[in-house]
């Protein structure tokens, strides 16, 4: 069911790689392709069409007659935060203006670009595809479509979903499967299964909005545990904050981080399975960022190592194919009985035409088609959002750098005036999601979050020059 790589797509691996990590610097020449053709023992035409992905990807630049070139620039500092800013700290889970800041800035459209929403753009939608599929399900199906589905979802779904699955060697038992209306519900779900108000919850710091309103409203508190920006979430703080609190449940992202992009590595994710493990603490597993991976093999998620049932891991089809289409699952692993019963009290199953409409799509090659290129889309518009950065925004300006997902992590100057900042943007319709948007403390002040999951035009890339030149203007006053 997955998609196989080929010869040009491994060589074009090694390149990147090699240009992400530094090993080849903005500017310098690539090898000539007579050279890579005797290295990798291959045609000149592989390699041609090596670094046409990598041009398509806005890592390297043409000039004829003379080669390949680094175009990729990456920011001019590393972002650093410092540990400390993240104390071990048990907090209520309350804020105070944060919800009605997100929901303005989603309530009107932008005039220039929002760098806010969190979803795939129309133009990275699959539209003909998803639309073609639906018809032919309606053709199909048809008054039974209008009839209430099985309250856990489509048996015919929940196969497609675990053979899916096995493919990046995840084992998931259909019978501890549940179909959600997205990956919120099935967050919540899993959340209200371990949890009741007043329990001590694990969270990343900093932690995507939407986790933090969930444990807000299930009146859960909550220990912050950082991410560090290279290598991801910190289990050892993890480990300390066990041992001086009673936590009851632990949230983690472990394929591509919102909004750090981090990626846990297979041995960290073995890590933090053995000491949920040892602890007995159920771990809720937020997979959904896992199949845009930029370059090489779908990660692993930590339910493909666990075989005590505490991991609960959810995901759904927003992100790859289309915010609109709400359908996510559950594998809810020994807590099912439980989920079960949260989700039926939650309403009547997903709409019958999303389940079977995202049932066919997944057991298609047309979908593999899609992710196999909206990967690359994402990556290119990763790289070229860096160099975007790197060239308007003032040079003290920090970049994460993700190895996939659709959202950058930046750190400004610690002298700007951050909501003077957004206030001057805002003033041309350009938005991103504030730092402070994503604990429940004050420690990324200085960041906001940038999504890059809609097309680049003229006036999009005009909108973060513009957001650049205002810091430059607002630190130099």
């Amino acid at each position: 069911m997955t998609a196989k790589r080929y010869k040009f797509e491994e060589i074009a691996l090694e390149i990147e790689e090699n240009i992400i990590s530094l090993h080849y610097r903005t500017g310098d020449k690539l090898p000539s392709v007579r050279t890579l053709k005797d290295r990798y023992n291959t045609s000149i035409a592989t390699i041609q069409r090596a670094y046409e992905h990598l041009l398509i990807k806005d890592l390297v630049r043409s000039e004829p007659k003379s080669g390949y070139y680094v175009k990729y620039q990456p920011a001019a500092h590393p972002i650093n935060y410092e540990k400390k800013k993240i104390p071990l700290v048990v907090r209520d889970a309350f804020f105070t203006d944060h919800l009605s800041r997100i929901t303005s800035l989603r309530s009107t459209k932008s005039e220039l670009s929002e760098f806010n929403v969190a979803q795939p753009g129309d133009f990275f939608i699959p539209q003909k595809l998803i639309l073609r599929t639906m018809q032919q399900v309606i053709r199909e199906k048809s008054a039974s479509l209008l009839r209430y589905y099985p309250a856990n979802g489509s048996t015919a779904l929940k196969e497609q979903i675990v053979q899916r699955a096995a493919t990046y060697k995840t084992i998931i038992n259909p019978e501890e499967l549940i179909i959600t209306d997205g990956a919120l519900q099935a967050l919540y779900i899993a959340l209200a299964s371990v949890c009741t108000p007043g329990d001590l919850v694990a969270v990343e710091s900093p932690c995507v909005f939407s986790v933090l309103e969930i444990i807000r409203v299930q009146k859960l508190r909550v220990v912050e545990i950082p991410v560090d920006i290279h290598q991801g979430f910190d289990i050892d703080f993890l480990k300390k904050a066990c041992q001086k609190t009673d936590i009851k449940a632990v949230i983690v992202t472990p394929n591509f981080h919102n909004p750090t992009g981090c990626l846990l590595s297979d041995e960290q994710k073995k890590y933090l399975l053995a000491l949920i493990h040892e602890k007995g603490i159920p771990l809720i597993e937020n997979d959904i960022y896992g199949d845009l991976h930029y370059a090489g093999h779908r990660p692993v998620n930590i339910k493909s190592l666990d075989e005590s049932g505490l991991v609960l891991t959810c995901s759904s089809y927003s992100k790859s194919l289309a915010p609109g289409i709400r359908l996510g699952w559950l594998s809810a692993g020994q807590f099912f009985e439980k989920a079960e019963q949260i989700r039926y009290v939650l309403g009547s199953t997903v709409s019958p035409i999303y389940q079977e409409t995202i049932a066919r799509l997944i057991s298609s090659t047309g979908y593999d088609r899609h992710v196999r290129l909206f990967r690359n889309q994402l990556a290119r518009q990763c790289y070229h959002t860096q160099n975007l950065i790197t060239r308007f925004f003032p040079e003290s300006t920090a970049v994460s750098t993700p190895t996939g997902g659709s959202n950058l992590w930046v750190q400004m100057d610690e002298k700007l005036d951050m909501e003077l900042f957004y206030k001057h943007c805002e003033q041309t319709g350009i938005r991103f999601t504030p730092g402070y948007t994503f604990s429940f403390s004050r420690a990324y002040n200085p960041f906001f979050r940038l999504v890059f999951s809609d097309k680049y035009s003229v006036l999009r890339e005009k909108a973060l020059a513009i957001a650049g030149e205002t810091a430059v203007r607002l630190l130099d006053a």
